[in-house]
C-alpha cells in the first residue's frame, strides 16, 4: 500500500460515503467474498462499501486507487465463475442499491438503467410499454444488469435475440482514475470512434465499474406456442437441431435435455413429461411469431424432429401448457439437488457437435463415477453440463473438478469455446489462454495496462498481468 494505511482509507471512505455504506464485520463481507461457484477461489475482503450513486463509485474508486487497494465489483453474486470473488485485502464494491430505470423510451425502444435494476423488474417494467428485454438467464429473477453486462449474459432466448452485448447500445463507465467514461449512443447506428461500449461488455469487472447503460428494447412478442419432441438417441436430437439451422429456421428458444436431466425434472415435478421410458433426448422449442406464422413454424419444427427419428412430438398454442413443459427445462438445477450438490459448466460447441459433446459427457461420467446431466440452449449450442457430487467428500470434489476441466477439453476438442455466458472468472483462466492463445493474451493484458495501468480492477480474473 502507498500513500494510505488500511485505516485512512476506511475513514476517508466512510467520510465520503458515510459510515453505515462501510462494512467490515467479518460475518458481512463473508457473505460477499464469492458468487455461486464452489470451485472457484476467495479471499477475505478489507470492507465492503455499498455506494448509493456514481458519486460514491467514483470516491471509492479514487480512494482505492490512491490506497492501491484492490476493487472487485459485485452485483447480486448470482455469477458461475468467481468473477466476483473477493481477494485478500480488496474492496469489494456492491453496485445493487444503483438501482434505478432511469428512462424508458418508447418512442426509440430503449431503457436507460443502473446496474443494480434486476433483469426481471426491468422487464417487467418495460412490458408495460409493450416492449421486451430479451437477455432471459436463469437468474433473472434476482440477477443484476450491471452482473449481466459484466459477464456478457445470455439465457434461453439467446437464438433468435441474441445475449446482452446484442442488446447494448452506450454505457457510462468510472475508469481507474476515478473518471466517468460515457461511451455508446441512443441511435440505431453509429460508427464513431472504437467500440469502446462492446469493450466492457463482458469485461468482468477488469477494466471499469459500470454505473449505467442504455440498452435497446424489442417490440413484445406475442405468446408462444410450444412444440416438444422426445428421441431415441442423442444423435437424432443432434440432427433435428442440426436440420433446424440449416433450413433457416429461428425458433424464439430451442432448448435440449438429455436422459439424465429428464428423469431428475419429472423426480422433482413428480410428473411424466410425456419422454417416455426410452427417450434419450428432449427438444423444447418455441416459437413468439404469433398466430398463424407462429403456427407454421412449429409445424415445420415438428416434421423435421419427425423427420430425424423422433419417436414422440407434440405441439401446443396453450400459454399455461408452454409453460408447464418448459418448466421441465428451468428446474433441472433445482432437481439435481434430489441427489446432491451440483456443479454446471458451460461450454459452446458448434450446433452440428451437440451430440457429440452429449456423448463425451456421458463418457466422463462413466470415469469418473459421478451424476453427469446435459441441458443447453440447443438453438446456439452453449451447453450446461452439470455435475452432482458430495460436498462432504474430498473425493468426490476432486472427481467433480476432474470432469469439469474434462467436459472444457472436450468442448475445444469440438471446435468450441470454454464460456458461453457464465465468462472465464477465476476458474477458466488457463483454458482462456489455451483458447486465445499468445497474441490474444498479449492484446488483452495491453488493453488492460492501457486501462488500468496499476491493477486496481479485479486483479487476478480473466488472467493474471
Amino acid at each position: 500500500m502507498s500513500g494510505m494505511s488500511t485505516e485512512a482509507l476506511l475513514d476517508r471512505l466512510r467520510a465520503d460515503l458515510g459510515k453505515d455504506a462501510v462494512r467490515t464485520d467479518p460475518d458481512i463481507t463473508g457473505s460477499y467474498a464469492r458468487d455461486m461457484m464452489p470451485l472457484a477461489p476467495s479471499g477475505q475482503p478489507l470492507a465492503v462499501v455499498l455506494p448509493e450513486d456514481v458519486t460514491g463509485v467514483r470516491a471509492t474508486v479514487r480512494a482505492c486507487a490512491e490506497a492501491k487497494v484492490p476493487i472487485v465489483p459485485r452485483g447480486a453474486g448470482s455469477g458461475l465463475s468467481g468473477a466476483a470473488n473477493a481477494i485478500d485485502g480488496c474492496v469489494v464494491l456492491v453496485l445493487t442499491k444503483l438501482n434505478e430505470i432511469v428512462e424508458v423510451d418508447p418512442g426509440n425502444r430503449l431503457a436507460v438503467v443502473q446496474p443494480g435494476v434486476v433483469n426481471l423488474d426491468l422487464r417487467d417494467a418495460v412490458e408495460k410499454h409493450g416492449l421486451f428485454y430479451p437477455p432471459d438467464p436463469s437468474s433473472y429473477d434476482w440477477c443484476t444488469i450491471g452482473g449481466n453486462l459484466s459477464t456478457n449474459a445470455g439465457g434461453l432466448c439467446c437464438v433468435k435475440y441474441g445475449v446482452t452485448t446484442d442488446s447494448v447500445l452506450g454505457l457510462e463507465v468510472v475508469l481507474a482514475d476515478g473518471s466517468l467514461l460515457r461511451t455508446g449512443r441512443r441511435t440505431v447506428k453509429g460508427v464513431a470512434g472504437y467500440d469502446l461500449a462492446r469493450l466492457f461488455v463482458g469485461s468482468e469487472g477488469t477494466l471499469g465499474v459500470i454505473t449505467q447503460a442504455t440498452l435497446a428494447l424489442k417490440p413484445l412478442p406475442q405468446a408462444p406456442g410450444t412444440l416438444v419432441a422426445g428421441f431415441p438417441s442423442t444423435a437424432a436430437a443432434g440432427s433435428a437441431v442440426a436440420r433446424v439451422v440449416r433450413e433457416g429456421l429461428v425458433p424464439s428458444l430451442m432448448e435440449i435435455m438429455d436422459a439424465t436431466s429428464i428423469k431428475a425434472a419429472e423426480a422433482y415435478l413428480k410428473t411424466d413429461i410425456g419422454a417416455g421410458s426410452g427417450c434419450e433426448a428432449l427438444l423444447l422449442c418455441q416459437s413468439d411469431s404469433g398466430g398463424e406464422v407462429a403456427r407454421r413454424e412449429l409445424a415445420a419444427l415438428e416434421q423435421i424432429c419427425q423427420d430425424c427419428g423422433a419417436d414422440m412430438t407434440y405441439a401446443t398454442d396453450d400459454l399455461a401448457e408452454g409453460n408447464m413443459l418448459l418448466q421441465a427445462r428451468r428446474v433441472v438445477l433445482t432437481a439435481l439437488e434430489l441427489y446432491g450438490t451440483w456443479l454446471t459448466d458451460d461450454v459452446c460447441v458448434p450446433r452440428t457437435r451437440i451430440a457429440d459433446l452429449i456423448s463425451g459427457c456421458r463418457r466422463i461420467s462413466d470415469e469418473v463415477g459421478l451424476r453427469i446431466a446435459v441441458v443447453g440452449h440447443a438453438g446456439d449450442g452453449n451447453m450446461h453440463p452439470t455435475i452432482v457430487y458430495d460436498p462432504a467428500s474430498e473425493d468426490e470434489f476432486a472427481r467433480a473438478r476432474r470432469a469439469f476441466d474434462e467436459i472444457l477439453e472436450v468442448g475445444l476438442a469440438l471446435g468450441g469455446t470454454v464460456t458461453g455466458e457464465h465468462g472465464v472468472g477465476k476458474i477458466k483462466r488457463e483454458w482462456l489462454e489455451r483458447e486465445i492463445g499468445p497474441v490474444g493474451m498479449r492484446v488483452h493484458r495491453q488493453i488492460k495496462a492501457a486501462l488500468d495501468p496499476d491493477n486496481i480492477f479485479n486483479p487476478g480474473s480473466m488472467f493474471s498481468m
